[in-house]
Order: C-alpha cells, then sequence, then structure tokens
C-alpha cells in the first residue's frame, strides 16, 4: 500500500548540507525545504513529541529529556512510557481519520507501551550482577529477536558514550527496513542520531565533522532507496541544530553557594538530596528547570540567577507562559543561558567527593544531562588497557565500575536548547512532495499537521 515515512535526522541544519551529502543535496534538489521554529526546550523528548502532537510542551507535558517528580521527590531523566504523553500522538491522530492507517515507530521517543503498531526502542537489561546488556524492546515481541538474530544486537554503548559510531544509526535503518518489509505500515518513524553526538563533541565547524555528516548521509541514501522504491511519501527533518559552545555554567554549585542545596553523603560521596533541598536545578542542554520547595526564596533567586553571567533569561512563576513551560512539571523557575553557554548538572564543589556514576555513563542516576560521558577521561593514559582490565575483571566475578568519563565540561564544544539564532542553523525538513509545503519557514507544532498531510496523498 502507499506509505510515508519520516526520517529523523538528528542535529541535521540546512547549513549542513552540501559536499559531504550528496544524497542529501539531491533529494534538496528534487523536493523543497523548510526551516522549523522548534518548542522551547530545543531537545529529543521535548521536540519529538511537539512534532508528533501538534502541541506545546505546556499541552504534552514532556517539558524536557527529565525533570522532578514532585510526588517521588526524585529526578528522572530518559523515561520510555507512553503514557508520560499527555495527548495524543501521530498514529493515534492518523487512525481516527483512516482506521487502516499503520504506524512503525522506529526509536522514537517514549515509545514502549503506545499505540503504535510496531515499535521498535533501545531497552537494555540490567542483571543483578551490575551488568548492562544492550537488548531492544519491540511490539510485537517477537520481532525483538528476529531483528537482532539478523542484524546482531542491538550495538548499544556504540548508541551512547565515548564508543559511540556510525554502527548504531546504521542498526536502526537497517531495522526499519527490515520492519517494513515485514508489516507495510503506512506510517513509518525512524531516529536517526549519529550526527548528534560529533556536533557536541566537536562543534559544528570542526572539520573531523565532515566524516560524520558523511556516514549519516551514506545511511540516509539507503533508507530513500529503500522507501523510494515503495512509493513513499518522504519527509526528512531534524529536532534542532548544534550552537558552538565555550561556557558551562555550574547552576546547582550557584544554588549550593546561595545555601539552597542540601546534599547527603554516602561512602564519602556527595548525592543531591532533591527532596531536602530547599532549591534545585535540573539541568537540560541550554536550559535549567529551577524546582524551589521554600517559595520565600524564590523572587530573590529569580533576580539572582538574572544577574548571572551566562544566564540570558529567567522565566518564574507566571512568566514562563511566555515560553509555553508554565505546565506543572515544569521548574517553578526556568533558566535559558547564553548561546555560547550551557548548563551542568554538577552540585558538589570538591571532585574528590562527587558521585561514584559522575565517572561513568549512568544516565538514569545522573540528575541532569551530562554530554561528559561522550568523552574519555583525556588524563587516562591507556585508556583501552584500563576499559579491558576492568571488564576482565567483571568477568571474574569482581566490580569494577567503568569509571573513565572525565569531570571536565570544557571538553564539550557544541550544544543546543535554544531557538536558532540563524534558521540555516536550526533545524529543517526536507520533502519529496513539495506541493505539500506552502512556506519556507513551520512553526514545530506545525509538523504533525503535515505529516497526516502526506499521509492524504497516499491513502
Amino acid at each position: 500500500m502507499p506509505k510515508t515515512v519520516v526520517i529523523n535526522a538528528v542535529a541535521l541544519t540546512p547549513r549542513l548540507i552540501g559536499q559531504h551529502t550528496p544524497r542529501l543535496k539531491k533529494f534538496l534538489d528534487e523536493g523543497k525545504l523548510a526551516t522549523i521554529t522548534p518548542s522551547l526546550p530545543a531537545v529529543t523528548c521535548a521536540v519529538q513529541s511537539t512534532y508528533l502532537t501538534g502541541v506545546t510542551p505546556r499541552d504534552h507535558g514532556i517539558v524536557a529529556n527529565g525533570w522532578y517528580f514532585r510526588d517521588e521527590s526524585e529526578i528522572k531523566f530518559w523515561k520510555q512510557s507512553d503514557k508520560l504523553v499527555q495527548r495524543p500522538r501521530i498514529w493515534d491522530l492518523a487512525r481516527a481519520r483512516n482506521p487502516s492507517c499503520t504506524t512503525a515507530n522506529i526509536c522514537w521517543w517514549y515509545a514502549m507501551y503506545s499505540n503504535a503498531d510496531y515499535t521498535v526502542t533501545p531497552r537494555p537489561m540490567y542483571p543483578a550482577d551490575g551488568r548492562k546488556i544492550p537488548d531492544v524492546w519491540t511490539r510485537p515481541a517477537d520481532l525483538r529477536q528476529e531483528l537482532q538474530t539478523h542484524l546482531g544486537q542491538f550495538p548499544l554503548f556504540k548508541f551512547w558514550g565515548p564508543g559511540t559510531t556510525i554502527d548504531s544509526t546504521r542498526w536502526i535503518a537497517d531495522a526499519a527496513i527490515a520492519v517494513d518489509g515485514r508489516f507495510d505500515s503506512s506510517l513509518s518513524l525512524v531516529y536517526l542520531p549519529h550526527l548528534d553526538y560529533a556536533l557536541q563533541r566537536y562543534g559544528p565547524g570542526d572539520p573531523r565533522c565532515a566524516a560524520d555528516l558523511a556516514e549519516l548521509d551514506g545511511e540516509i541514501g539507503k533508507l530513500l532507496d529503500h522507501f523510494q522504491s515503495r512509493g513513499a511519501a518522504i519527509m526528512i527533518l531534524s529536532e534542532y541544530g548544534i550552537t558552538p559552545v565555550s561556557r558551562p555554567i555550574h547552576i546547582n554549585r550557584i544554588l549550593r553557594n546561595l545555601n539552597l542545596i542540601t546534599t547527603r553523603t554516602e561512602l564519602g560521596r556527595e548525592l543531591l538530596d532533591a527532596g531536602a533541598s530547599r532549591a534545585f536545578a535540573v539541568a537540560d542542554h541550554q536550559l535549567a528547570h529551577i524546582y524551589v520547595n521554600d517559595s520565600s526564596v524564590l523572587p530573590s533567586l529569580a533576580r539572582d540567577l538574572q544577574n548571572t553571567p551566562g544566564i540570558a533569561r529567567v522565566y518564574a512563576g507566571d512568566s514562563r507562559r511566555e515560553i509555553d513551560l508554565d505546565h506543572p512539571r515544569c521548574g517553578d523557575i526556568v533558566a535559558l543561558s547564553d548561546s555560547d553557554a550551557w548548563f551542568t548538572y554538577y552540585y558538589w564543589l570538591d571532585d574528590n567527593k562527587a558521585p561514584d556514576f559522575a565517572r561513568t555513563v549512568d544516565i538514569h542516576r545522573k540528575p541532569g544531562y551530562d554530554p561528559a560521558e561522550l568523552f574519555l577521561d583525556p588524563r587516562i593514559t591507556a585508556p583501552k588497557l584500563t576499559i579491558g582490565l576492568k571488564l576482565l575483571k567483571r568477568r571474574l566475578g569482581f566490580w569494577s565500575p567503568l569509571d573513565v568519563i572525565p569531570l571536565d565540561p570544557n571538553l564539550v564544544k557544541g550544544s543546543h536548547g535554544l531557538l536558532p539564532r540563524d534558521p540555516a542553523d536550526g533545524p529543517l525538513l526536507l520533502t519529496n512532495h513539495p506541493q505539500l509545503l506552502d512556506v519556507h519557514a513551520l512553526e514545530a507544532t506545525e509538523i504533525a499537521p503535515l505529516i497526516l498531510r502526506h499521509l492524504d496523498l497516499t491513502a
């Protein structure tokens, strides 16, 4: 049956299409491009939810990649349940218009337990012995074994962390083709994260990113070959552009120096005690949610933050409506960094008291996003040998944490989260059906209706 595919090439911008991306350039020349003004914050979970619902975080509730769960007094990042999204998503909207419409979701976020007909999403196993084993969650359940038998185990450690390569994006692209071959869905959503990592490491102007652009272009070309042969309407989009940064802002250390942060010491290490703190920040790239447990400090804290170098704007209380971030999950204060700055989650004042997970890849225990996980600590003289010995100890039954991540935020050269200053450096949408795109600029909330128009064309 006729079909539509939406390929999410994370961090792709108009400026990056050219010499190193011949397949994308050809697709652009034969189709049409529009720039996208993303919703705030311009981060993965929030923007994807806006694209798939057609409403902003104020309504769908995904206010960042993670937030403070007030009823549990815990900060949680990278949760996966579809139930967290508080509005119908594109597969619900499409099925309401055409009950025969089916959707395959290949690694777009909040995939688990949704109404999408076919689903593939990373989901590691965590045995009691402390291991993290790469795996995926699928619908139908038997698809999990089928894909990993034919494509190999999902390359989790090349999906995120210092070992990231094109392998994870290649696996996802191959899985999308395999799922389409088996189920022939009306709508396929495909998430390709590869470019995001190089640009955060090096910044968008670094020549080392050329190889990553070429690798991404190759995987997109493979998807184009498959879906064009099926007569599909094809959309290629991105969530945000990466901007060069040079100033990490330690917002929790600022709050700690104001005597607002409470920590708990365990085995000589400091842990952020969110529930006991008068105020604390959940940092996510260039936006931070500041949760205030003691309302008496809110007015003065908002003023202090607004006067802090590196913080561009502060929205407190009702003023959060100006940026559509007045949802109950949001911080009582929302801070935006300067364009060349970004927020760390660091709250300790002495690296010797940093929690043990700070030097590991641990996206669920860290109370904020940590792009330093993309690097190996440069102070380790023989990183491969060091990691090999730690893994050997684990195989022999000894606990040995992979504490190879640096505590140096100055290594990070690219970030995102703000609205782009120049549309050429922001997210984009490309389509091979230019008649459906009658503007040159789109709001993020217009993506879902545009996907539906593509589906109507192929119905």
